[in-house]
């Protein structure tokens, strides 16, 4: 599986978005399969990276490893390992994950990672009105909430104050503090808030915005300004509280005192230590840790925010709850892509704007498939079971009907039409979402199955036209279809016959024997002696010096107190770290070392030096058979290249050579 692997990672790395074009011409060929100049050129790169630099050497070595490559490929279809059904199933798995992985993180998840990663470059200064209404309001309460958001809306534009206004319309609860003035926020808003994060990046300075519905109800926004994002600031502090002084005034001389203890030298972590009133950071020196925007109060933040260097340390500043001295420790601003993307990745993927995102690309599927759809058909689905007494349709015991029915429900173009028969099957699949929706009614759990399946459908019929809309896709597919072939090819002209010709491993073994000789080994003894018996390791090891293992074992174990264990080992010089640091010669010890598995304690006793001798073949035989392995590989090269005609075109590879 390990080897299936990596010849699949390898050709999709090697030919991944490659089409042949019309000015594109023929580097080789083998037999009448061309390869495109343009699909070697952009193996040749992407393989070698920073070391692809066109020299001849380079470009005729990594071509006599992609002729190679296609001569084993061509024997493969030859063999009509391409028909075999189980290979078949593999490459149709393949299809499915690559091609909703192609077409999901291509629309949605990339552009959606993309947008996210450029909004958090800034930092919004944004007023709202919120009516707000529960995620599963009646029609009456939503309608309600509408109505009172377009009145604020009117009083708005009609010139009234907007804090004014907000404290009469907003059921935010923070309006009493800010009249709608939330300040500076950043991406990514709150799940469920996606339409509002977009109106506020996207929307103009100062131009009222709204509605806008979230999870949380109607919006009204104003967006006031954007700056760079500030990102995230490490900081520890100094805190007086001002609810411990009778007056401001002990206060404040109480923090100035310790302001001028850090300006005369002191170390602000001790002085948090002893003086900050700040029970959560005084035991760690203050440490507050990373915050961004909109944390803590704007009077903290912005000093925070302010401080140049690392080490930086404020003046004394108030904030509702005290006086504070803040020591800036480090700035993370603008984190590059790459270290972001992972992050960024699995919040979508758990926001609703990547469901918003998927069902948006599925319209676009629809739309330009020229979807058709019969509502009546659906209707009377859905009336005929409401009609049943026993509501069966919401329980586990309902079937598909026995004959399906052939009544068309929907259409895309150039594709077979969609049956009431397939949707009744998908119900009867999809039994325990029925079960779960049984309080929602019958008509509401059949749309919303329908709704799954179409949208099921759109991805499948897009699915079937990657090859023509895409041709990177296409080419992908052909490149896992034959890393696939290529493995089944080798496994049986190569592996197999390497672990299963024992007669000719035999035979190889004796032509080359030379190849597979010991160096001189050392046979030690590794003595383990358990940690409740630690006090005698001293005494076992001067005994162990002189003395063979079976009466070191005798000598310290009884029979109801094991304490010590011994196993034999081998190796050769260079093998083996703690044995290359020993002296090598007969009862050498090493030092002691103490098992992080079992806290055992543990030394090398070396027993015997073994002169550099002849290998067995069992001894061998796993470099044997890799040898092996790689004779038979370059016999069966050589008759694919005697089977098959290779023929390259000396022009067209010259023109690539750069040095």
């Amino acid at each position: 599986m390990l080897n299936r692997f990596l010849i699949l990672l390898l050709t999709s790395i090697l030919s991944t978005g490659l089409l042949a074009q019309k000015d594109d011409p023929v580097l080789f060929s083998v037999d009448n399969s061309p390869v495109h100049l343009s699909e070697f050129n952009y193996i040749y790169s992407k393989t070698n990276g920073d070391k692809a630099d066109y020299s001849k050497a380079s470009l005729q070595e990594y071509l006599d490893l992609y002729t190679n490559f296609k001569l084993k490929v061509k024997k493969a279809k030859d063999m009509r390992l391409d028909t075999i059904s189980s290979l078949r199933q593999e490459l149709d798995g393949y299809r499915r994950q690559l091609a909703d992985s192609y077409l999901i993180d291509r629309e949605v998840t990339e552009k959606l990672v993309d947008e996210a990663y450029e909004r958090t470059k800034q930092d919004v200064d944004v007023s709202h009105i919120m009516v707000g209404f529960a995620p599963n309001a009646s029609p009456a309460d939503t309608l309600a909430a509408w109505n009172k958001i377009l009145e604020a809306k009117k009083k708005l534009e009609a010139g009234e104050d907007f804090g004014a206004t907000a404290m009469v319309y907003s059921t935010d609860k923070s309006v009493a503090k800010n009249l709608g003035h939330i300040g500076f926020v950043t991406s990514l808003f709150p799940n469920g808030f996606y339409a509002l994060e977009t109106a506020a990046y996207n929307a103009p300075i100062g131009k009222l915005q709204g509605p806008i519905r979230t999870n949380g109800g109607y919006h009204l926004l104003i967006v006031h300004s954007r700056r760079p994002a500030r990102g995230e600031v490490e900081v520890a502090h100094i805190m007086i509280r001002l609810d411990k002084f009778p007056d401001g005034i002990k206060a404040r001389r109480s923090i100035d005192s310790l302001y001028a203890l850090l300006q005369g030298g002191a170390n602000f972590e001790d002085v948090a230590k002893s003086s900050s009133m700040d029970q959560a950071t005084a035991a760690k020196g203050g440490y507050i840790g990373f915050f961004g925007i909109n944390r803590y109060e704007k009077a903290f933040e912005d000093v925070a925010f302010s401080l140049k260097n690392d080490g930086d340390f404020s003046p004394p500043i108030q904030t509702t709850i005290g006086w504070h001295i803040i020591k800036r420790i480090s700035l993370k601003q603008n984190e590059p892509f790459t270290v972001v993307k992972s992050r960024l990745q699995n919040q979508i993927k758990q926001d609703n704007r990547y469901e918003l995102a998927r069902l948006k690309m599925i319209e676009r599927i629809k739309r330009e498939s020229n979807f058709t759809e019969d509502h009546t058909t659906l209707a009377a689905f859905a009336a005929s079971l409401e009609a049943d007494s026993a509501k069966s349709f919401l329980t586990y015991k309902w079937k598909a009907p026995e004959t399906p029915s052939t009544n068309p429900l929907f259409a895309f173009k150039n594709s077979e039409k969609v049956t009431l028969g397939d949707f009744a099957d998908y119900c009867a699949k999809a039994s325990r979402k029925r079960q779960q929706m049984a309080g929602s009614g019958i008509t509401e759990t059949v749309n919303t199955l329908y709704t799954d399946f179409v949208s099921e459908a759109a991805l499948k019929h897009e699915e079937r036209l990657l090859d023509t809309k895409y041709p990177e896709f296409k080419s992908l597919m052909r490149e896992y279809e034959e890393g696939v072939m290529l493995f089944e090819v080798t496994k049986m002209e190569v592996w197999d016959k390497a672990s299963a010709d024992s007669v000719g491993l035999e035979a190889f073994f004796d032509r080359n024997k030379t190849n597979y000789k010991w160096e001189e080994r050392a046979v030690l003894s590794q003595f383990a002696l358990v940690e409740k018996s630690k006090d005698k390791i001293n005494q076992i090891r001067e005994f162990a010096r002189h003395n063979d293992p079976d009466a070191v074992l005798a000598k310290f174990n009884t029979e109801d107190d094991k304490i010590l264990s011994r196993i034999e080992k081998q190796y050769e010089k260079g093998r083996n770290d703690v044995v290359d640091k020993m002296e090598w010669k007969v009862g050498s010890l090493s030092p002691v070392d103490i098992s992080k598995r079992d806290k055992s304690y543990n030394f090398f006793k070396l027993e015997e030096i073994l002169p550099p001798g002849q290998k067995t073949l069992q001894e061998g035989r796993g470099y044997v058979v890799a040898d092996y392995q790689d004779y038979l590989e370059k016999r069966w090269l050589e008759s694919l290249r005697k089977e098959y005609k290779v023929k390259t075109n000396d022009k067209v590879f010259n023109s690539m050579v750069k040095k």
